[in-house]
């Protein structure tokens, strides 16, 4: 079984800064993106971030910026660093990661954190 289990989420003014992690474990045989997606009350789940097993990034043009997304391979774990922050990026900031849990495994699944709370208000 695989788990993501997040952190780093709170309350925060705007302006300021917050950097959240997610950290994967279990019976995992690779990782091949990891990825961070929010929620705010309303509206739809929205891709934020995603860092594949090569190092490339992808961002939502409303983080572009002031968000970066980085991955410790070694750990497992993808982290999201969010500077600037603003009131839009009130949300449940949730993990995702896709991976194979065997060799022979084709296609990756995907892999759900809890969601962790960011608020930004004064």
């Amino acid at each position: 079984q695989v788990q993501l289990v997040e952190s780093g989420g709170g309350l925060v003014q705007p302006g300021g800064s917050l950097r959240l992690s997610c950290a994967a474990s279990g019976t995992i045989f690779s990782i091949y993106a990891m990825s961070w997606y929010r929620q705010a009350p309303g509206k739809q789940r929205e891709l934020v971030a995603t860092a594949t097993s090569d190092d490339r990034t992808n961002y939502a043009d409303s983080v572009k910026g002031r968000f970066t997304i980085s991955r410790d391979y070694a750990k497992a774990t993808v982290y999201l660093q969010m500077d600037s922050l603003k009131p839009e990026d009130t949300a449940v900031y949730y993990c995702n990661a896709q991976i194979t849990t065997k060799a022979i495994q084709i296609w990756t699944d995907d892999y759900w954190g809890q969601g962790t709370q960011v608020t930004v208000s004064s």
